[in-house]
């Protein structure tokens, strides 16, 4: 099946009644801080809190009826799980999703609460990757048809309806439409819809520095697969893109901005702060793009893509933690205290400014020595003071050394 406008049309047809058309918001705080009109579009307020209903969707209702009656079966720990869960039950077709066993048990039960006793979980692998393959080997097993995440004509195609909603609701009055980047199926479905329908729309993909794989791989001119993959923006952190979507990026996608996790979690905390919306670290990569093509956007319509929300509360600590450590207030430091009386409360009054505050301290006291190391998180008002507390460290005589991200402690801290 060739990826048309006619295909993604007849896609959305057939979504009424059980995919939202999602509200398209002017924000206010961004089109003010760029000097542009930004808009979001909310595939937060899906049903499943993605846009991931729309692809799992369209591919299933295509399947044959012996294929619907043998079941189908896919892997994901995220939302691609929750849109295959949730169209089994809305189709009435058997299906297995195998999860890694490390997923949050959140997640699981999210997972359950969609399929509605349609769907079975299996746990297996400690990675997407391995649960990846033994889904595969269940399906040619079981004769059960697997459900792609995005390397799929379909999936792209349902994805793509996304697209068409943005169009028709702006009226083609679009300059620029930022999507974030994980295998390729958003970006993909979208770039079609939009590029065919106005060739000067600029289509601009964001991906997590860490996990930019469809980056390297236009770069490069083939399909590269990463070593290691950044996993905090999860729902995006795929080692390999599409070959597919490789494809249609190639043709669609005009740039590939790459955004640091740090300024991602800070876009979080602002969209949270700001609009109360919660997003996902995927979910907020588009609107952390803004900041790399702000010189380009002025006077123009931009949309920015808000892919999901299902972001667990247990990790808000670390994006908190996050986007202080990338703004520059926050750091951390092993200091030597001479073993003596009175250190802390000299450290406190002649090295701390009156607006810094110490968020972190583990000390264990050396009797046999001099000199004892001390773990300490300090948080500042202004990142202009550090040089300030570095300056008086030193001139204390309080050794230090500030814990740097590459370090193994770094990422017990973070």
């Amino acid at each position: 099946m060739k990826i048309t406008i006619s295909e993604i049309e007849k896609a959305a047809k057939k979504f009424e009644g059980v995919v939202k058309k999602t509200p398209l918001q002017l924000n206010s705080r961004l089109s003010k801080l760029y000097g542009a009109n930004i808009y979001l579009k909310r595939e937060d307020l899906q049903e499943i809190r993605s846009y991931k209903i729309r692809g799992a969707y369209n591919k299933m209702i295509h399947l044959t009826a012996r294929e619907k009656n043998l079941g189908v079966v896919t892997a994901s720990a995220g939302n691609h799980a929750q849109g295959v869960a949730s169209s089994c039950t809305k189709l009435k077709i058997k299906g297995v999703i195998f999860m890694p066993v490390v997923t949050p048990n959140q997640k699981i039960e999210r997972v359950k609460y969609f399929g509605d006793g349609y769907i079975q979980i299996k746990l297996i692998g400690q990675t997407y990757d391995e649960s990846t393959k033994a889904a595969k080997d269940y399906s040619r097993e079981t004769g059960t048809t697997y459900i792609p995440a995005f390397d799929d004509e379909f999936v792209i195609t349902g994805q793509g309806t996304v697209g068409k909603e943005i169009f028709e609701e702006l009226e083609g009055k679009i300059d620029y439409l930022l999507a974030p980047i994980g295998g390729g199926g958003l970006i993909s479905g979208v770039g079609i819809y939009l590029k065919e329908k106005n060739k000067k729309i600029k289509i601009i993909g964001v991906e997590a520095k860490g996990a930019d794989c469809m980056d390297r791989s236009l770069k490069a001119e083939k399909i590269i697969s990463l070593d290691s993959v950044d996993t905090f923006c999860d729902g995006c952190a795929v080692k390999t893109p599409g070959k597919l979507n490789f494809d249609i990026c190639k043709k669609y996608v005009d740039s590939i901005e790459i955004i640091d996790t740090g300024y991602v979690a800070k876009a979080i905390v602002d969209i949270y702060q700001n609009e109360g919306i919660i997003t996902e670290p995927a979910g907020a990569l588009s609107v952390s793009g803004l900041e790399n093509i702000k010189g380009k956007i002025k006077g123009k319509t931009v949309v920015c893509i808000i892919s999901g929300g299902n972001n667990d509360l247990l990790r808000y600590p670390e994006i908190l933690e996050r986007s202080l450590v990338y703004q520059g207030k926050k750091y951390y430091f092993l200091i030597e205290f001479a073993q003596k009386p009175g250190q802390l409360k000299k450290f406190l009054n002649h090295v701390l400014g009156p607006t810094d505050d110490i968020v972190l301290f583990e000390y264990v006291k050396k009797n046999n020595k001099e000199q004892g190391p001390a773990l300490v998180g300090i948080e500042l008002k202004d990142k202009k003071n550090l040089d300030s507390i570095l300056i008086k460290m030193k001139e204390y005589n309080f050794n230090y050394k500030m814990i740097e991200d590459k370090e193994l402690l770094y990422s017990y801290l973070i």
